[in-house]
Protein backbone atom coordinates (compact mmCIF):
# COMPACT_ATOMS: atom_id res chain seq x y z
CA UNK A 1 0.00 0.00 0.00
CA UNK A 2 1.27 3.45 -0.85
CA UNK A 3 1.83 5.66 2.20
CA UNK A 4 -0.37 8.36 0.67
CA UNK A 5 -3.31 5.91 0.64
CA UNK A 6 -2.83 4.74 4.22
CA UNK A 7 -5.19 5.78 6.99
CA UNK A 8 -3.25 5.70 10.24
CA UNK A 9 -4.40 5.99 13.84
CA UNK A 10 -1.81 6.74 16.53
CA UNK A 11 -2.74 5.86 20.11
CA UNK A 12 -0.14 7.67 22.19
CA UNK A 13 -0.45 9.62 25.44
CA UNK A 14 2.77 11.61 25.01
CA UNK A 15 2.31 14.60 22.70
CA UNK A 16 6.03 14.79 21.89
CA UNK A 17 6.07 11.16 20.76
CA UNK A 18 2.94 11.75 18.70
CA UNK A 19 4.47 14.85 17.07
CA UNK A 20 7.57 12.86 16.11
CA UNK A 21 5.46 10.03 14.66
CA UNK A 22 3.31 12.53 12.76
CA UNK A 23 6.37 14.27 11.28
CA UNK A 24 7.83 10.95 10.16
CA UNK A 25 4.54 9.75 8.68
CA UNK A 26 4.10 13.08 6.88
CA UNK A 27 7.64 12.76 5.52
CA UNK A 28 6.63 9.35 4.12
CA UNK A 29 3.60 10.84 2.38
CA UNK A 30 0.87 9.72 4.79
CA UNK A 31 -1.97 12.20 4.36
CA UNK A 32 -4.46 10.82 6.91
CA UNK A 33 -3.32 10.45 10.49
CA UNK A 34 -5.54 10.66 13.57
CA UNK A 35 -4.38 10.83 17.17
CA UNK A 36 -6.06 9.48 20.29
CA UNK A 37 -4.27 10.08 23.57
CA UNK A 38 -6.10 7.46 25.60
CA UNK A 39 -6.70 3.84 24.73
CA UNK A 40 -10.21 3.57 26.15
CA UNK A 41 -11.49 6.00 23.49
CA UNK A 42 -10.31 3.94 20.53
CA UNK A 43 -13.00 1.27 20.51
CA UNK A 44 -15.79 3.65 21.53
CA UNK A 45 -14.97 6.06 18.70
CA UNK A 46 -14.04 3.44 16.10
CA UNK A 47 -16.79 4.20 13.62
CA UNK A 48 -15.77 7.82 13.19
CA UNK A 49 -12.30 6.79 11.98
CA UNK A 50 -13.17 3.77 9.85
CA UNK A 51 -11.56 2.57 7.70
CA UNK A 52 -8.17 2.53 9.38
CA UNK A 53 -5.35 0.54 7.80
CA UNK A 54 -2.75 0.84 10.56
CA UNK A 55 -2.85 1.51 14.29
CA UNK A 56 0.37 2.42 16.07
CA UNK A 57 -0.48 1.54 19.66
CA UNK A 58 1.56 2.60 22.67
CA UNK A 59 1.60 0.01 25.45
CA UNK A 60 2.02 2.33 28.44
CA UNK A 61 -1.26 4.21 28.37
CA UNK A 62 -3.31 5.72 31.20
CA UNK A 63 -6.40 3.83 32.44
CA UNK A 64 -5.90 0.77 30.21
CA UNK A 65 -2.59 -0.52 28.93
CA UNK A 66 -2.03 -1.24 25.26
CA UNK A 67 -2.59 -4.97 25.72
CA UNK A 68 -6.11 -4.35 27.07
CA UNK A 69 -6.80 -1.84 24.29
CA UNK A 70 -5.54 -4.33 21.69
CA UNK A 71 -7.97 -7.00 22.90
CA UNK A 72 -10.89 -4.55 22.56
CA UNK A 73 -9.76 -3.48 19.09
CA UNK A 74 -9.59 -7.09 17.90
CA UNK A 75 -13.21 -7.58 19.00
CA UNK A 76 -14.46 -4.46 17.19
CA UNK A 77 -15.76 -5.08 13.63
CA UNK A 78 -14.47 -1.71 12.37
CA UNK A 79 -10.89 -2.87 12.97
CA UNK A 80 -11.20 -6.42 11.62
CA UNK A 81 -8.59 -5.96 8.87
CA UNK A 82 -6.48 -3.34 10.59
CA UNK A 83 -2.82 -4.00 11.30
CA UNK A 84 -2.03 -3.13 14.92
CA UNK A 85 1.58 -2.48 15.87
CA UNK A 86 2.89 -2.14 19.43
CA UNK A 87 5.08 0.96 19.71
CA UNK A 88 6.58 1.05 23.17
CA UNK A 89 9.37 2.19 25.45
CA UNK A 90 9.19 -1.29 27.00
CA UNK A 91 11.55 -2.33 24.26
CA UNK A 92 12.71 -5.79 25.23
CA UNK A 93 12.63 -9.22 23.71
CA UNK A 94 10.21 -10.47 26.40
CA UNK A 95 7.76 -7.63 25.73
CA UNK A 96 8.02 -8.26 22.02
CA UNK A 97 7.26 -11.97 22.58
CA UNK A 98 4.23 -11.01 24.68
CA UNK A 99 2.96 -8.69 21.95
CA UNK A 100 3.37 -11.46 19.39
CA UNK A 101 1.57 -14.00 21.58
CA UNK A 102 -1.31 -11.56 22.14
CA UNK A 103 -1.84 -11.13 18.41
CA UNK A 104 -0.19 -7.83 17.55
CA UNK A 105 0.92 -7.55 13.93
CA UNK A 106 4.32 -6.08 14.80
CA UNK A 107 6.48 -4.36 17.39
CA UNK A 108 8.62 -1.22 17.22
CA UNK A 109 10.65 -0.22 20.26
CA UNK A 110 11.12 3.33 21.48
CA UNK A 111 12.91 5.57 21.29
CA UNK A 112 11.97 5.62 17.63
CA UNK A 113 14.83 5.80 15.19
CA UNK A 114 13.91 8.55 12.69
CA UNK A 115 16.23 6.92 10.13
CA UNK A 116 14.52 3.51 10.38
CA UNK A 117 10.90 4.31 11.31
CA UNK A 118 9.66 5.30 7.82
CA UNK A 119 11.02 2.08 6.33
CA UNK A 120 9.52 0.04 9.19
CA UNK A 121 6.09 1.58 8.58
CA UNK A 122 6.36 1.08 4.81
CA UNK A 123 7.22 -2.59 5.33
CA UNK A 124 4.12 -2.92 7.52
CA UNK A 125 1.97 -1.21 4.88
CA UNK A 126 3.40 -3.66 2.33
CA UNK A 127 2.24 -6.56 4.51
CA UNK A 128 5.67 -7.51 5.80
CA UNK A 129 6.27 -8.34 9.48
CA UNK A 130 8.21 -5.90 11.62
CA UNK A 131 9.35 -7.21 15.00
CA UNK A 132 12.14 -4.90 16.17
CA UNK A 133 12.77 -3.99 19.77
CA UNK A 134 16.13 -2.25 19.39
Amino acid sequence: MKASDARVLVVEDNVNNYNLILRLLTFMGVEYCEWISSGWKVASEADQYSPIHLILLDIQLPYEDGFEVHRKLREHPSYAGTRIIAVTANASESYMRRAKSEGFDGFIGKPLDPERFPAQVQRILDGEPVWEWH
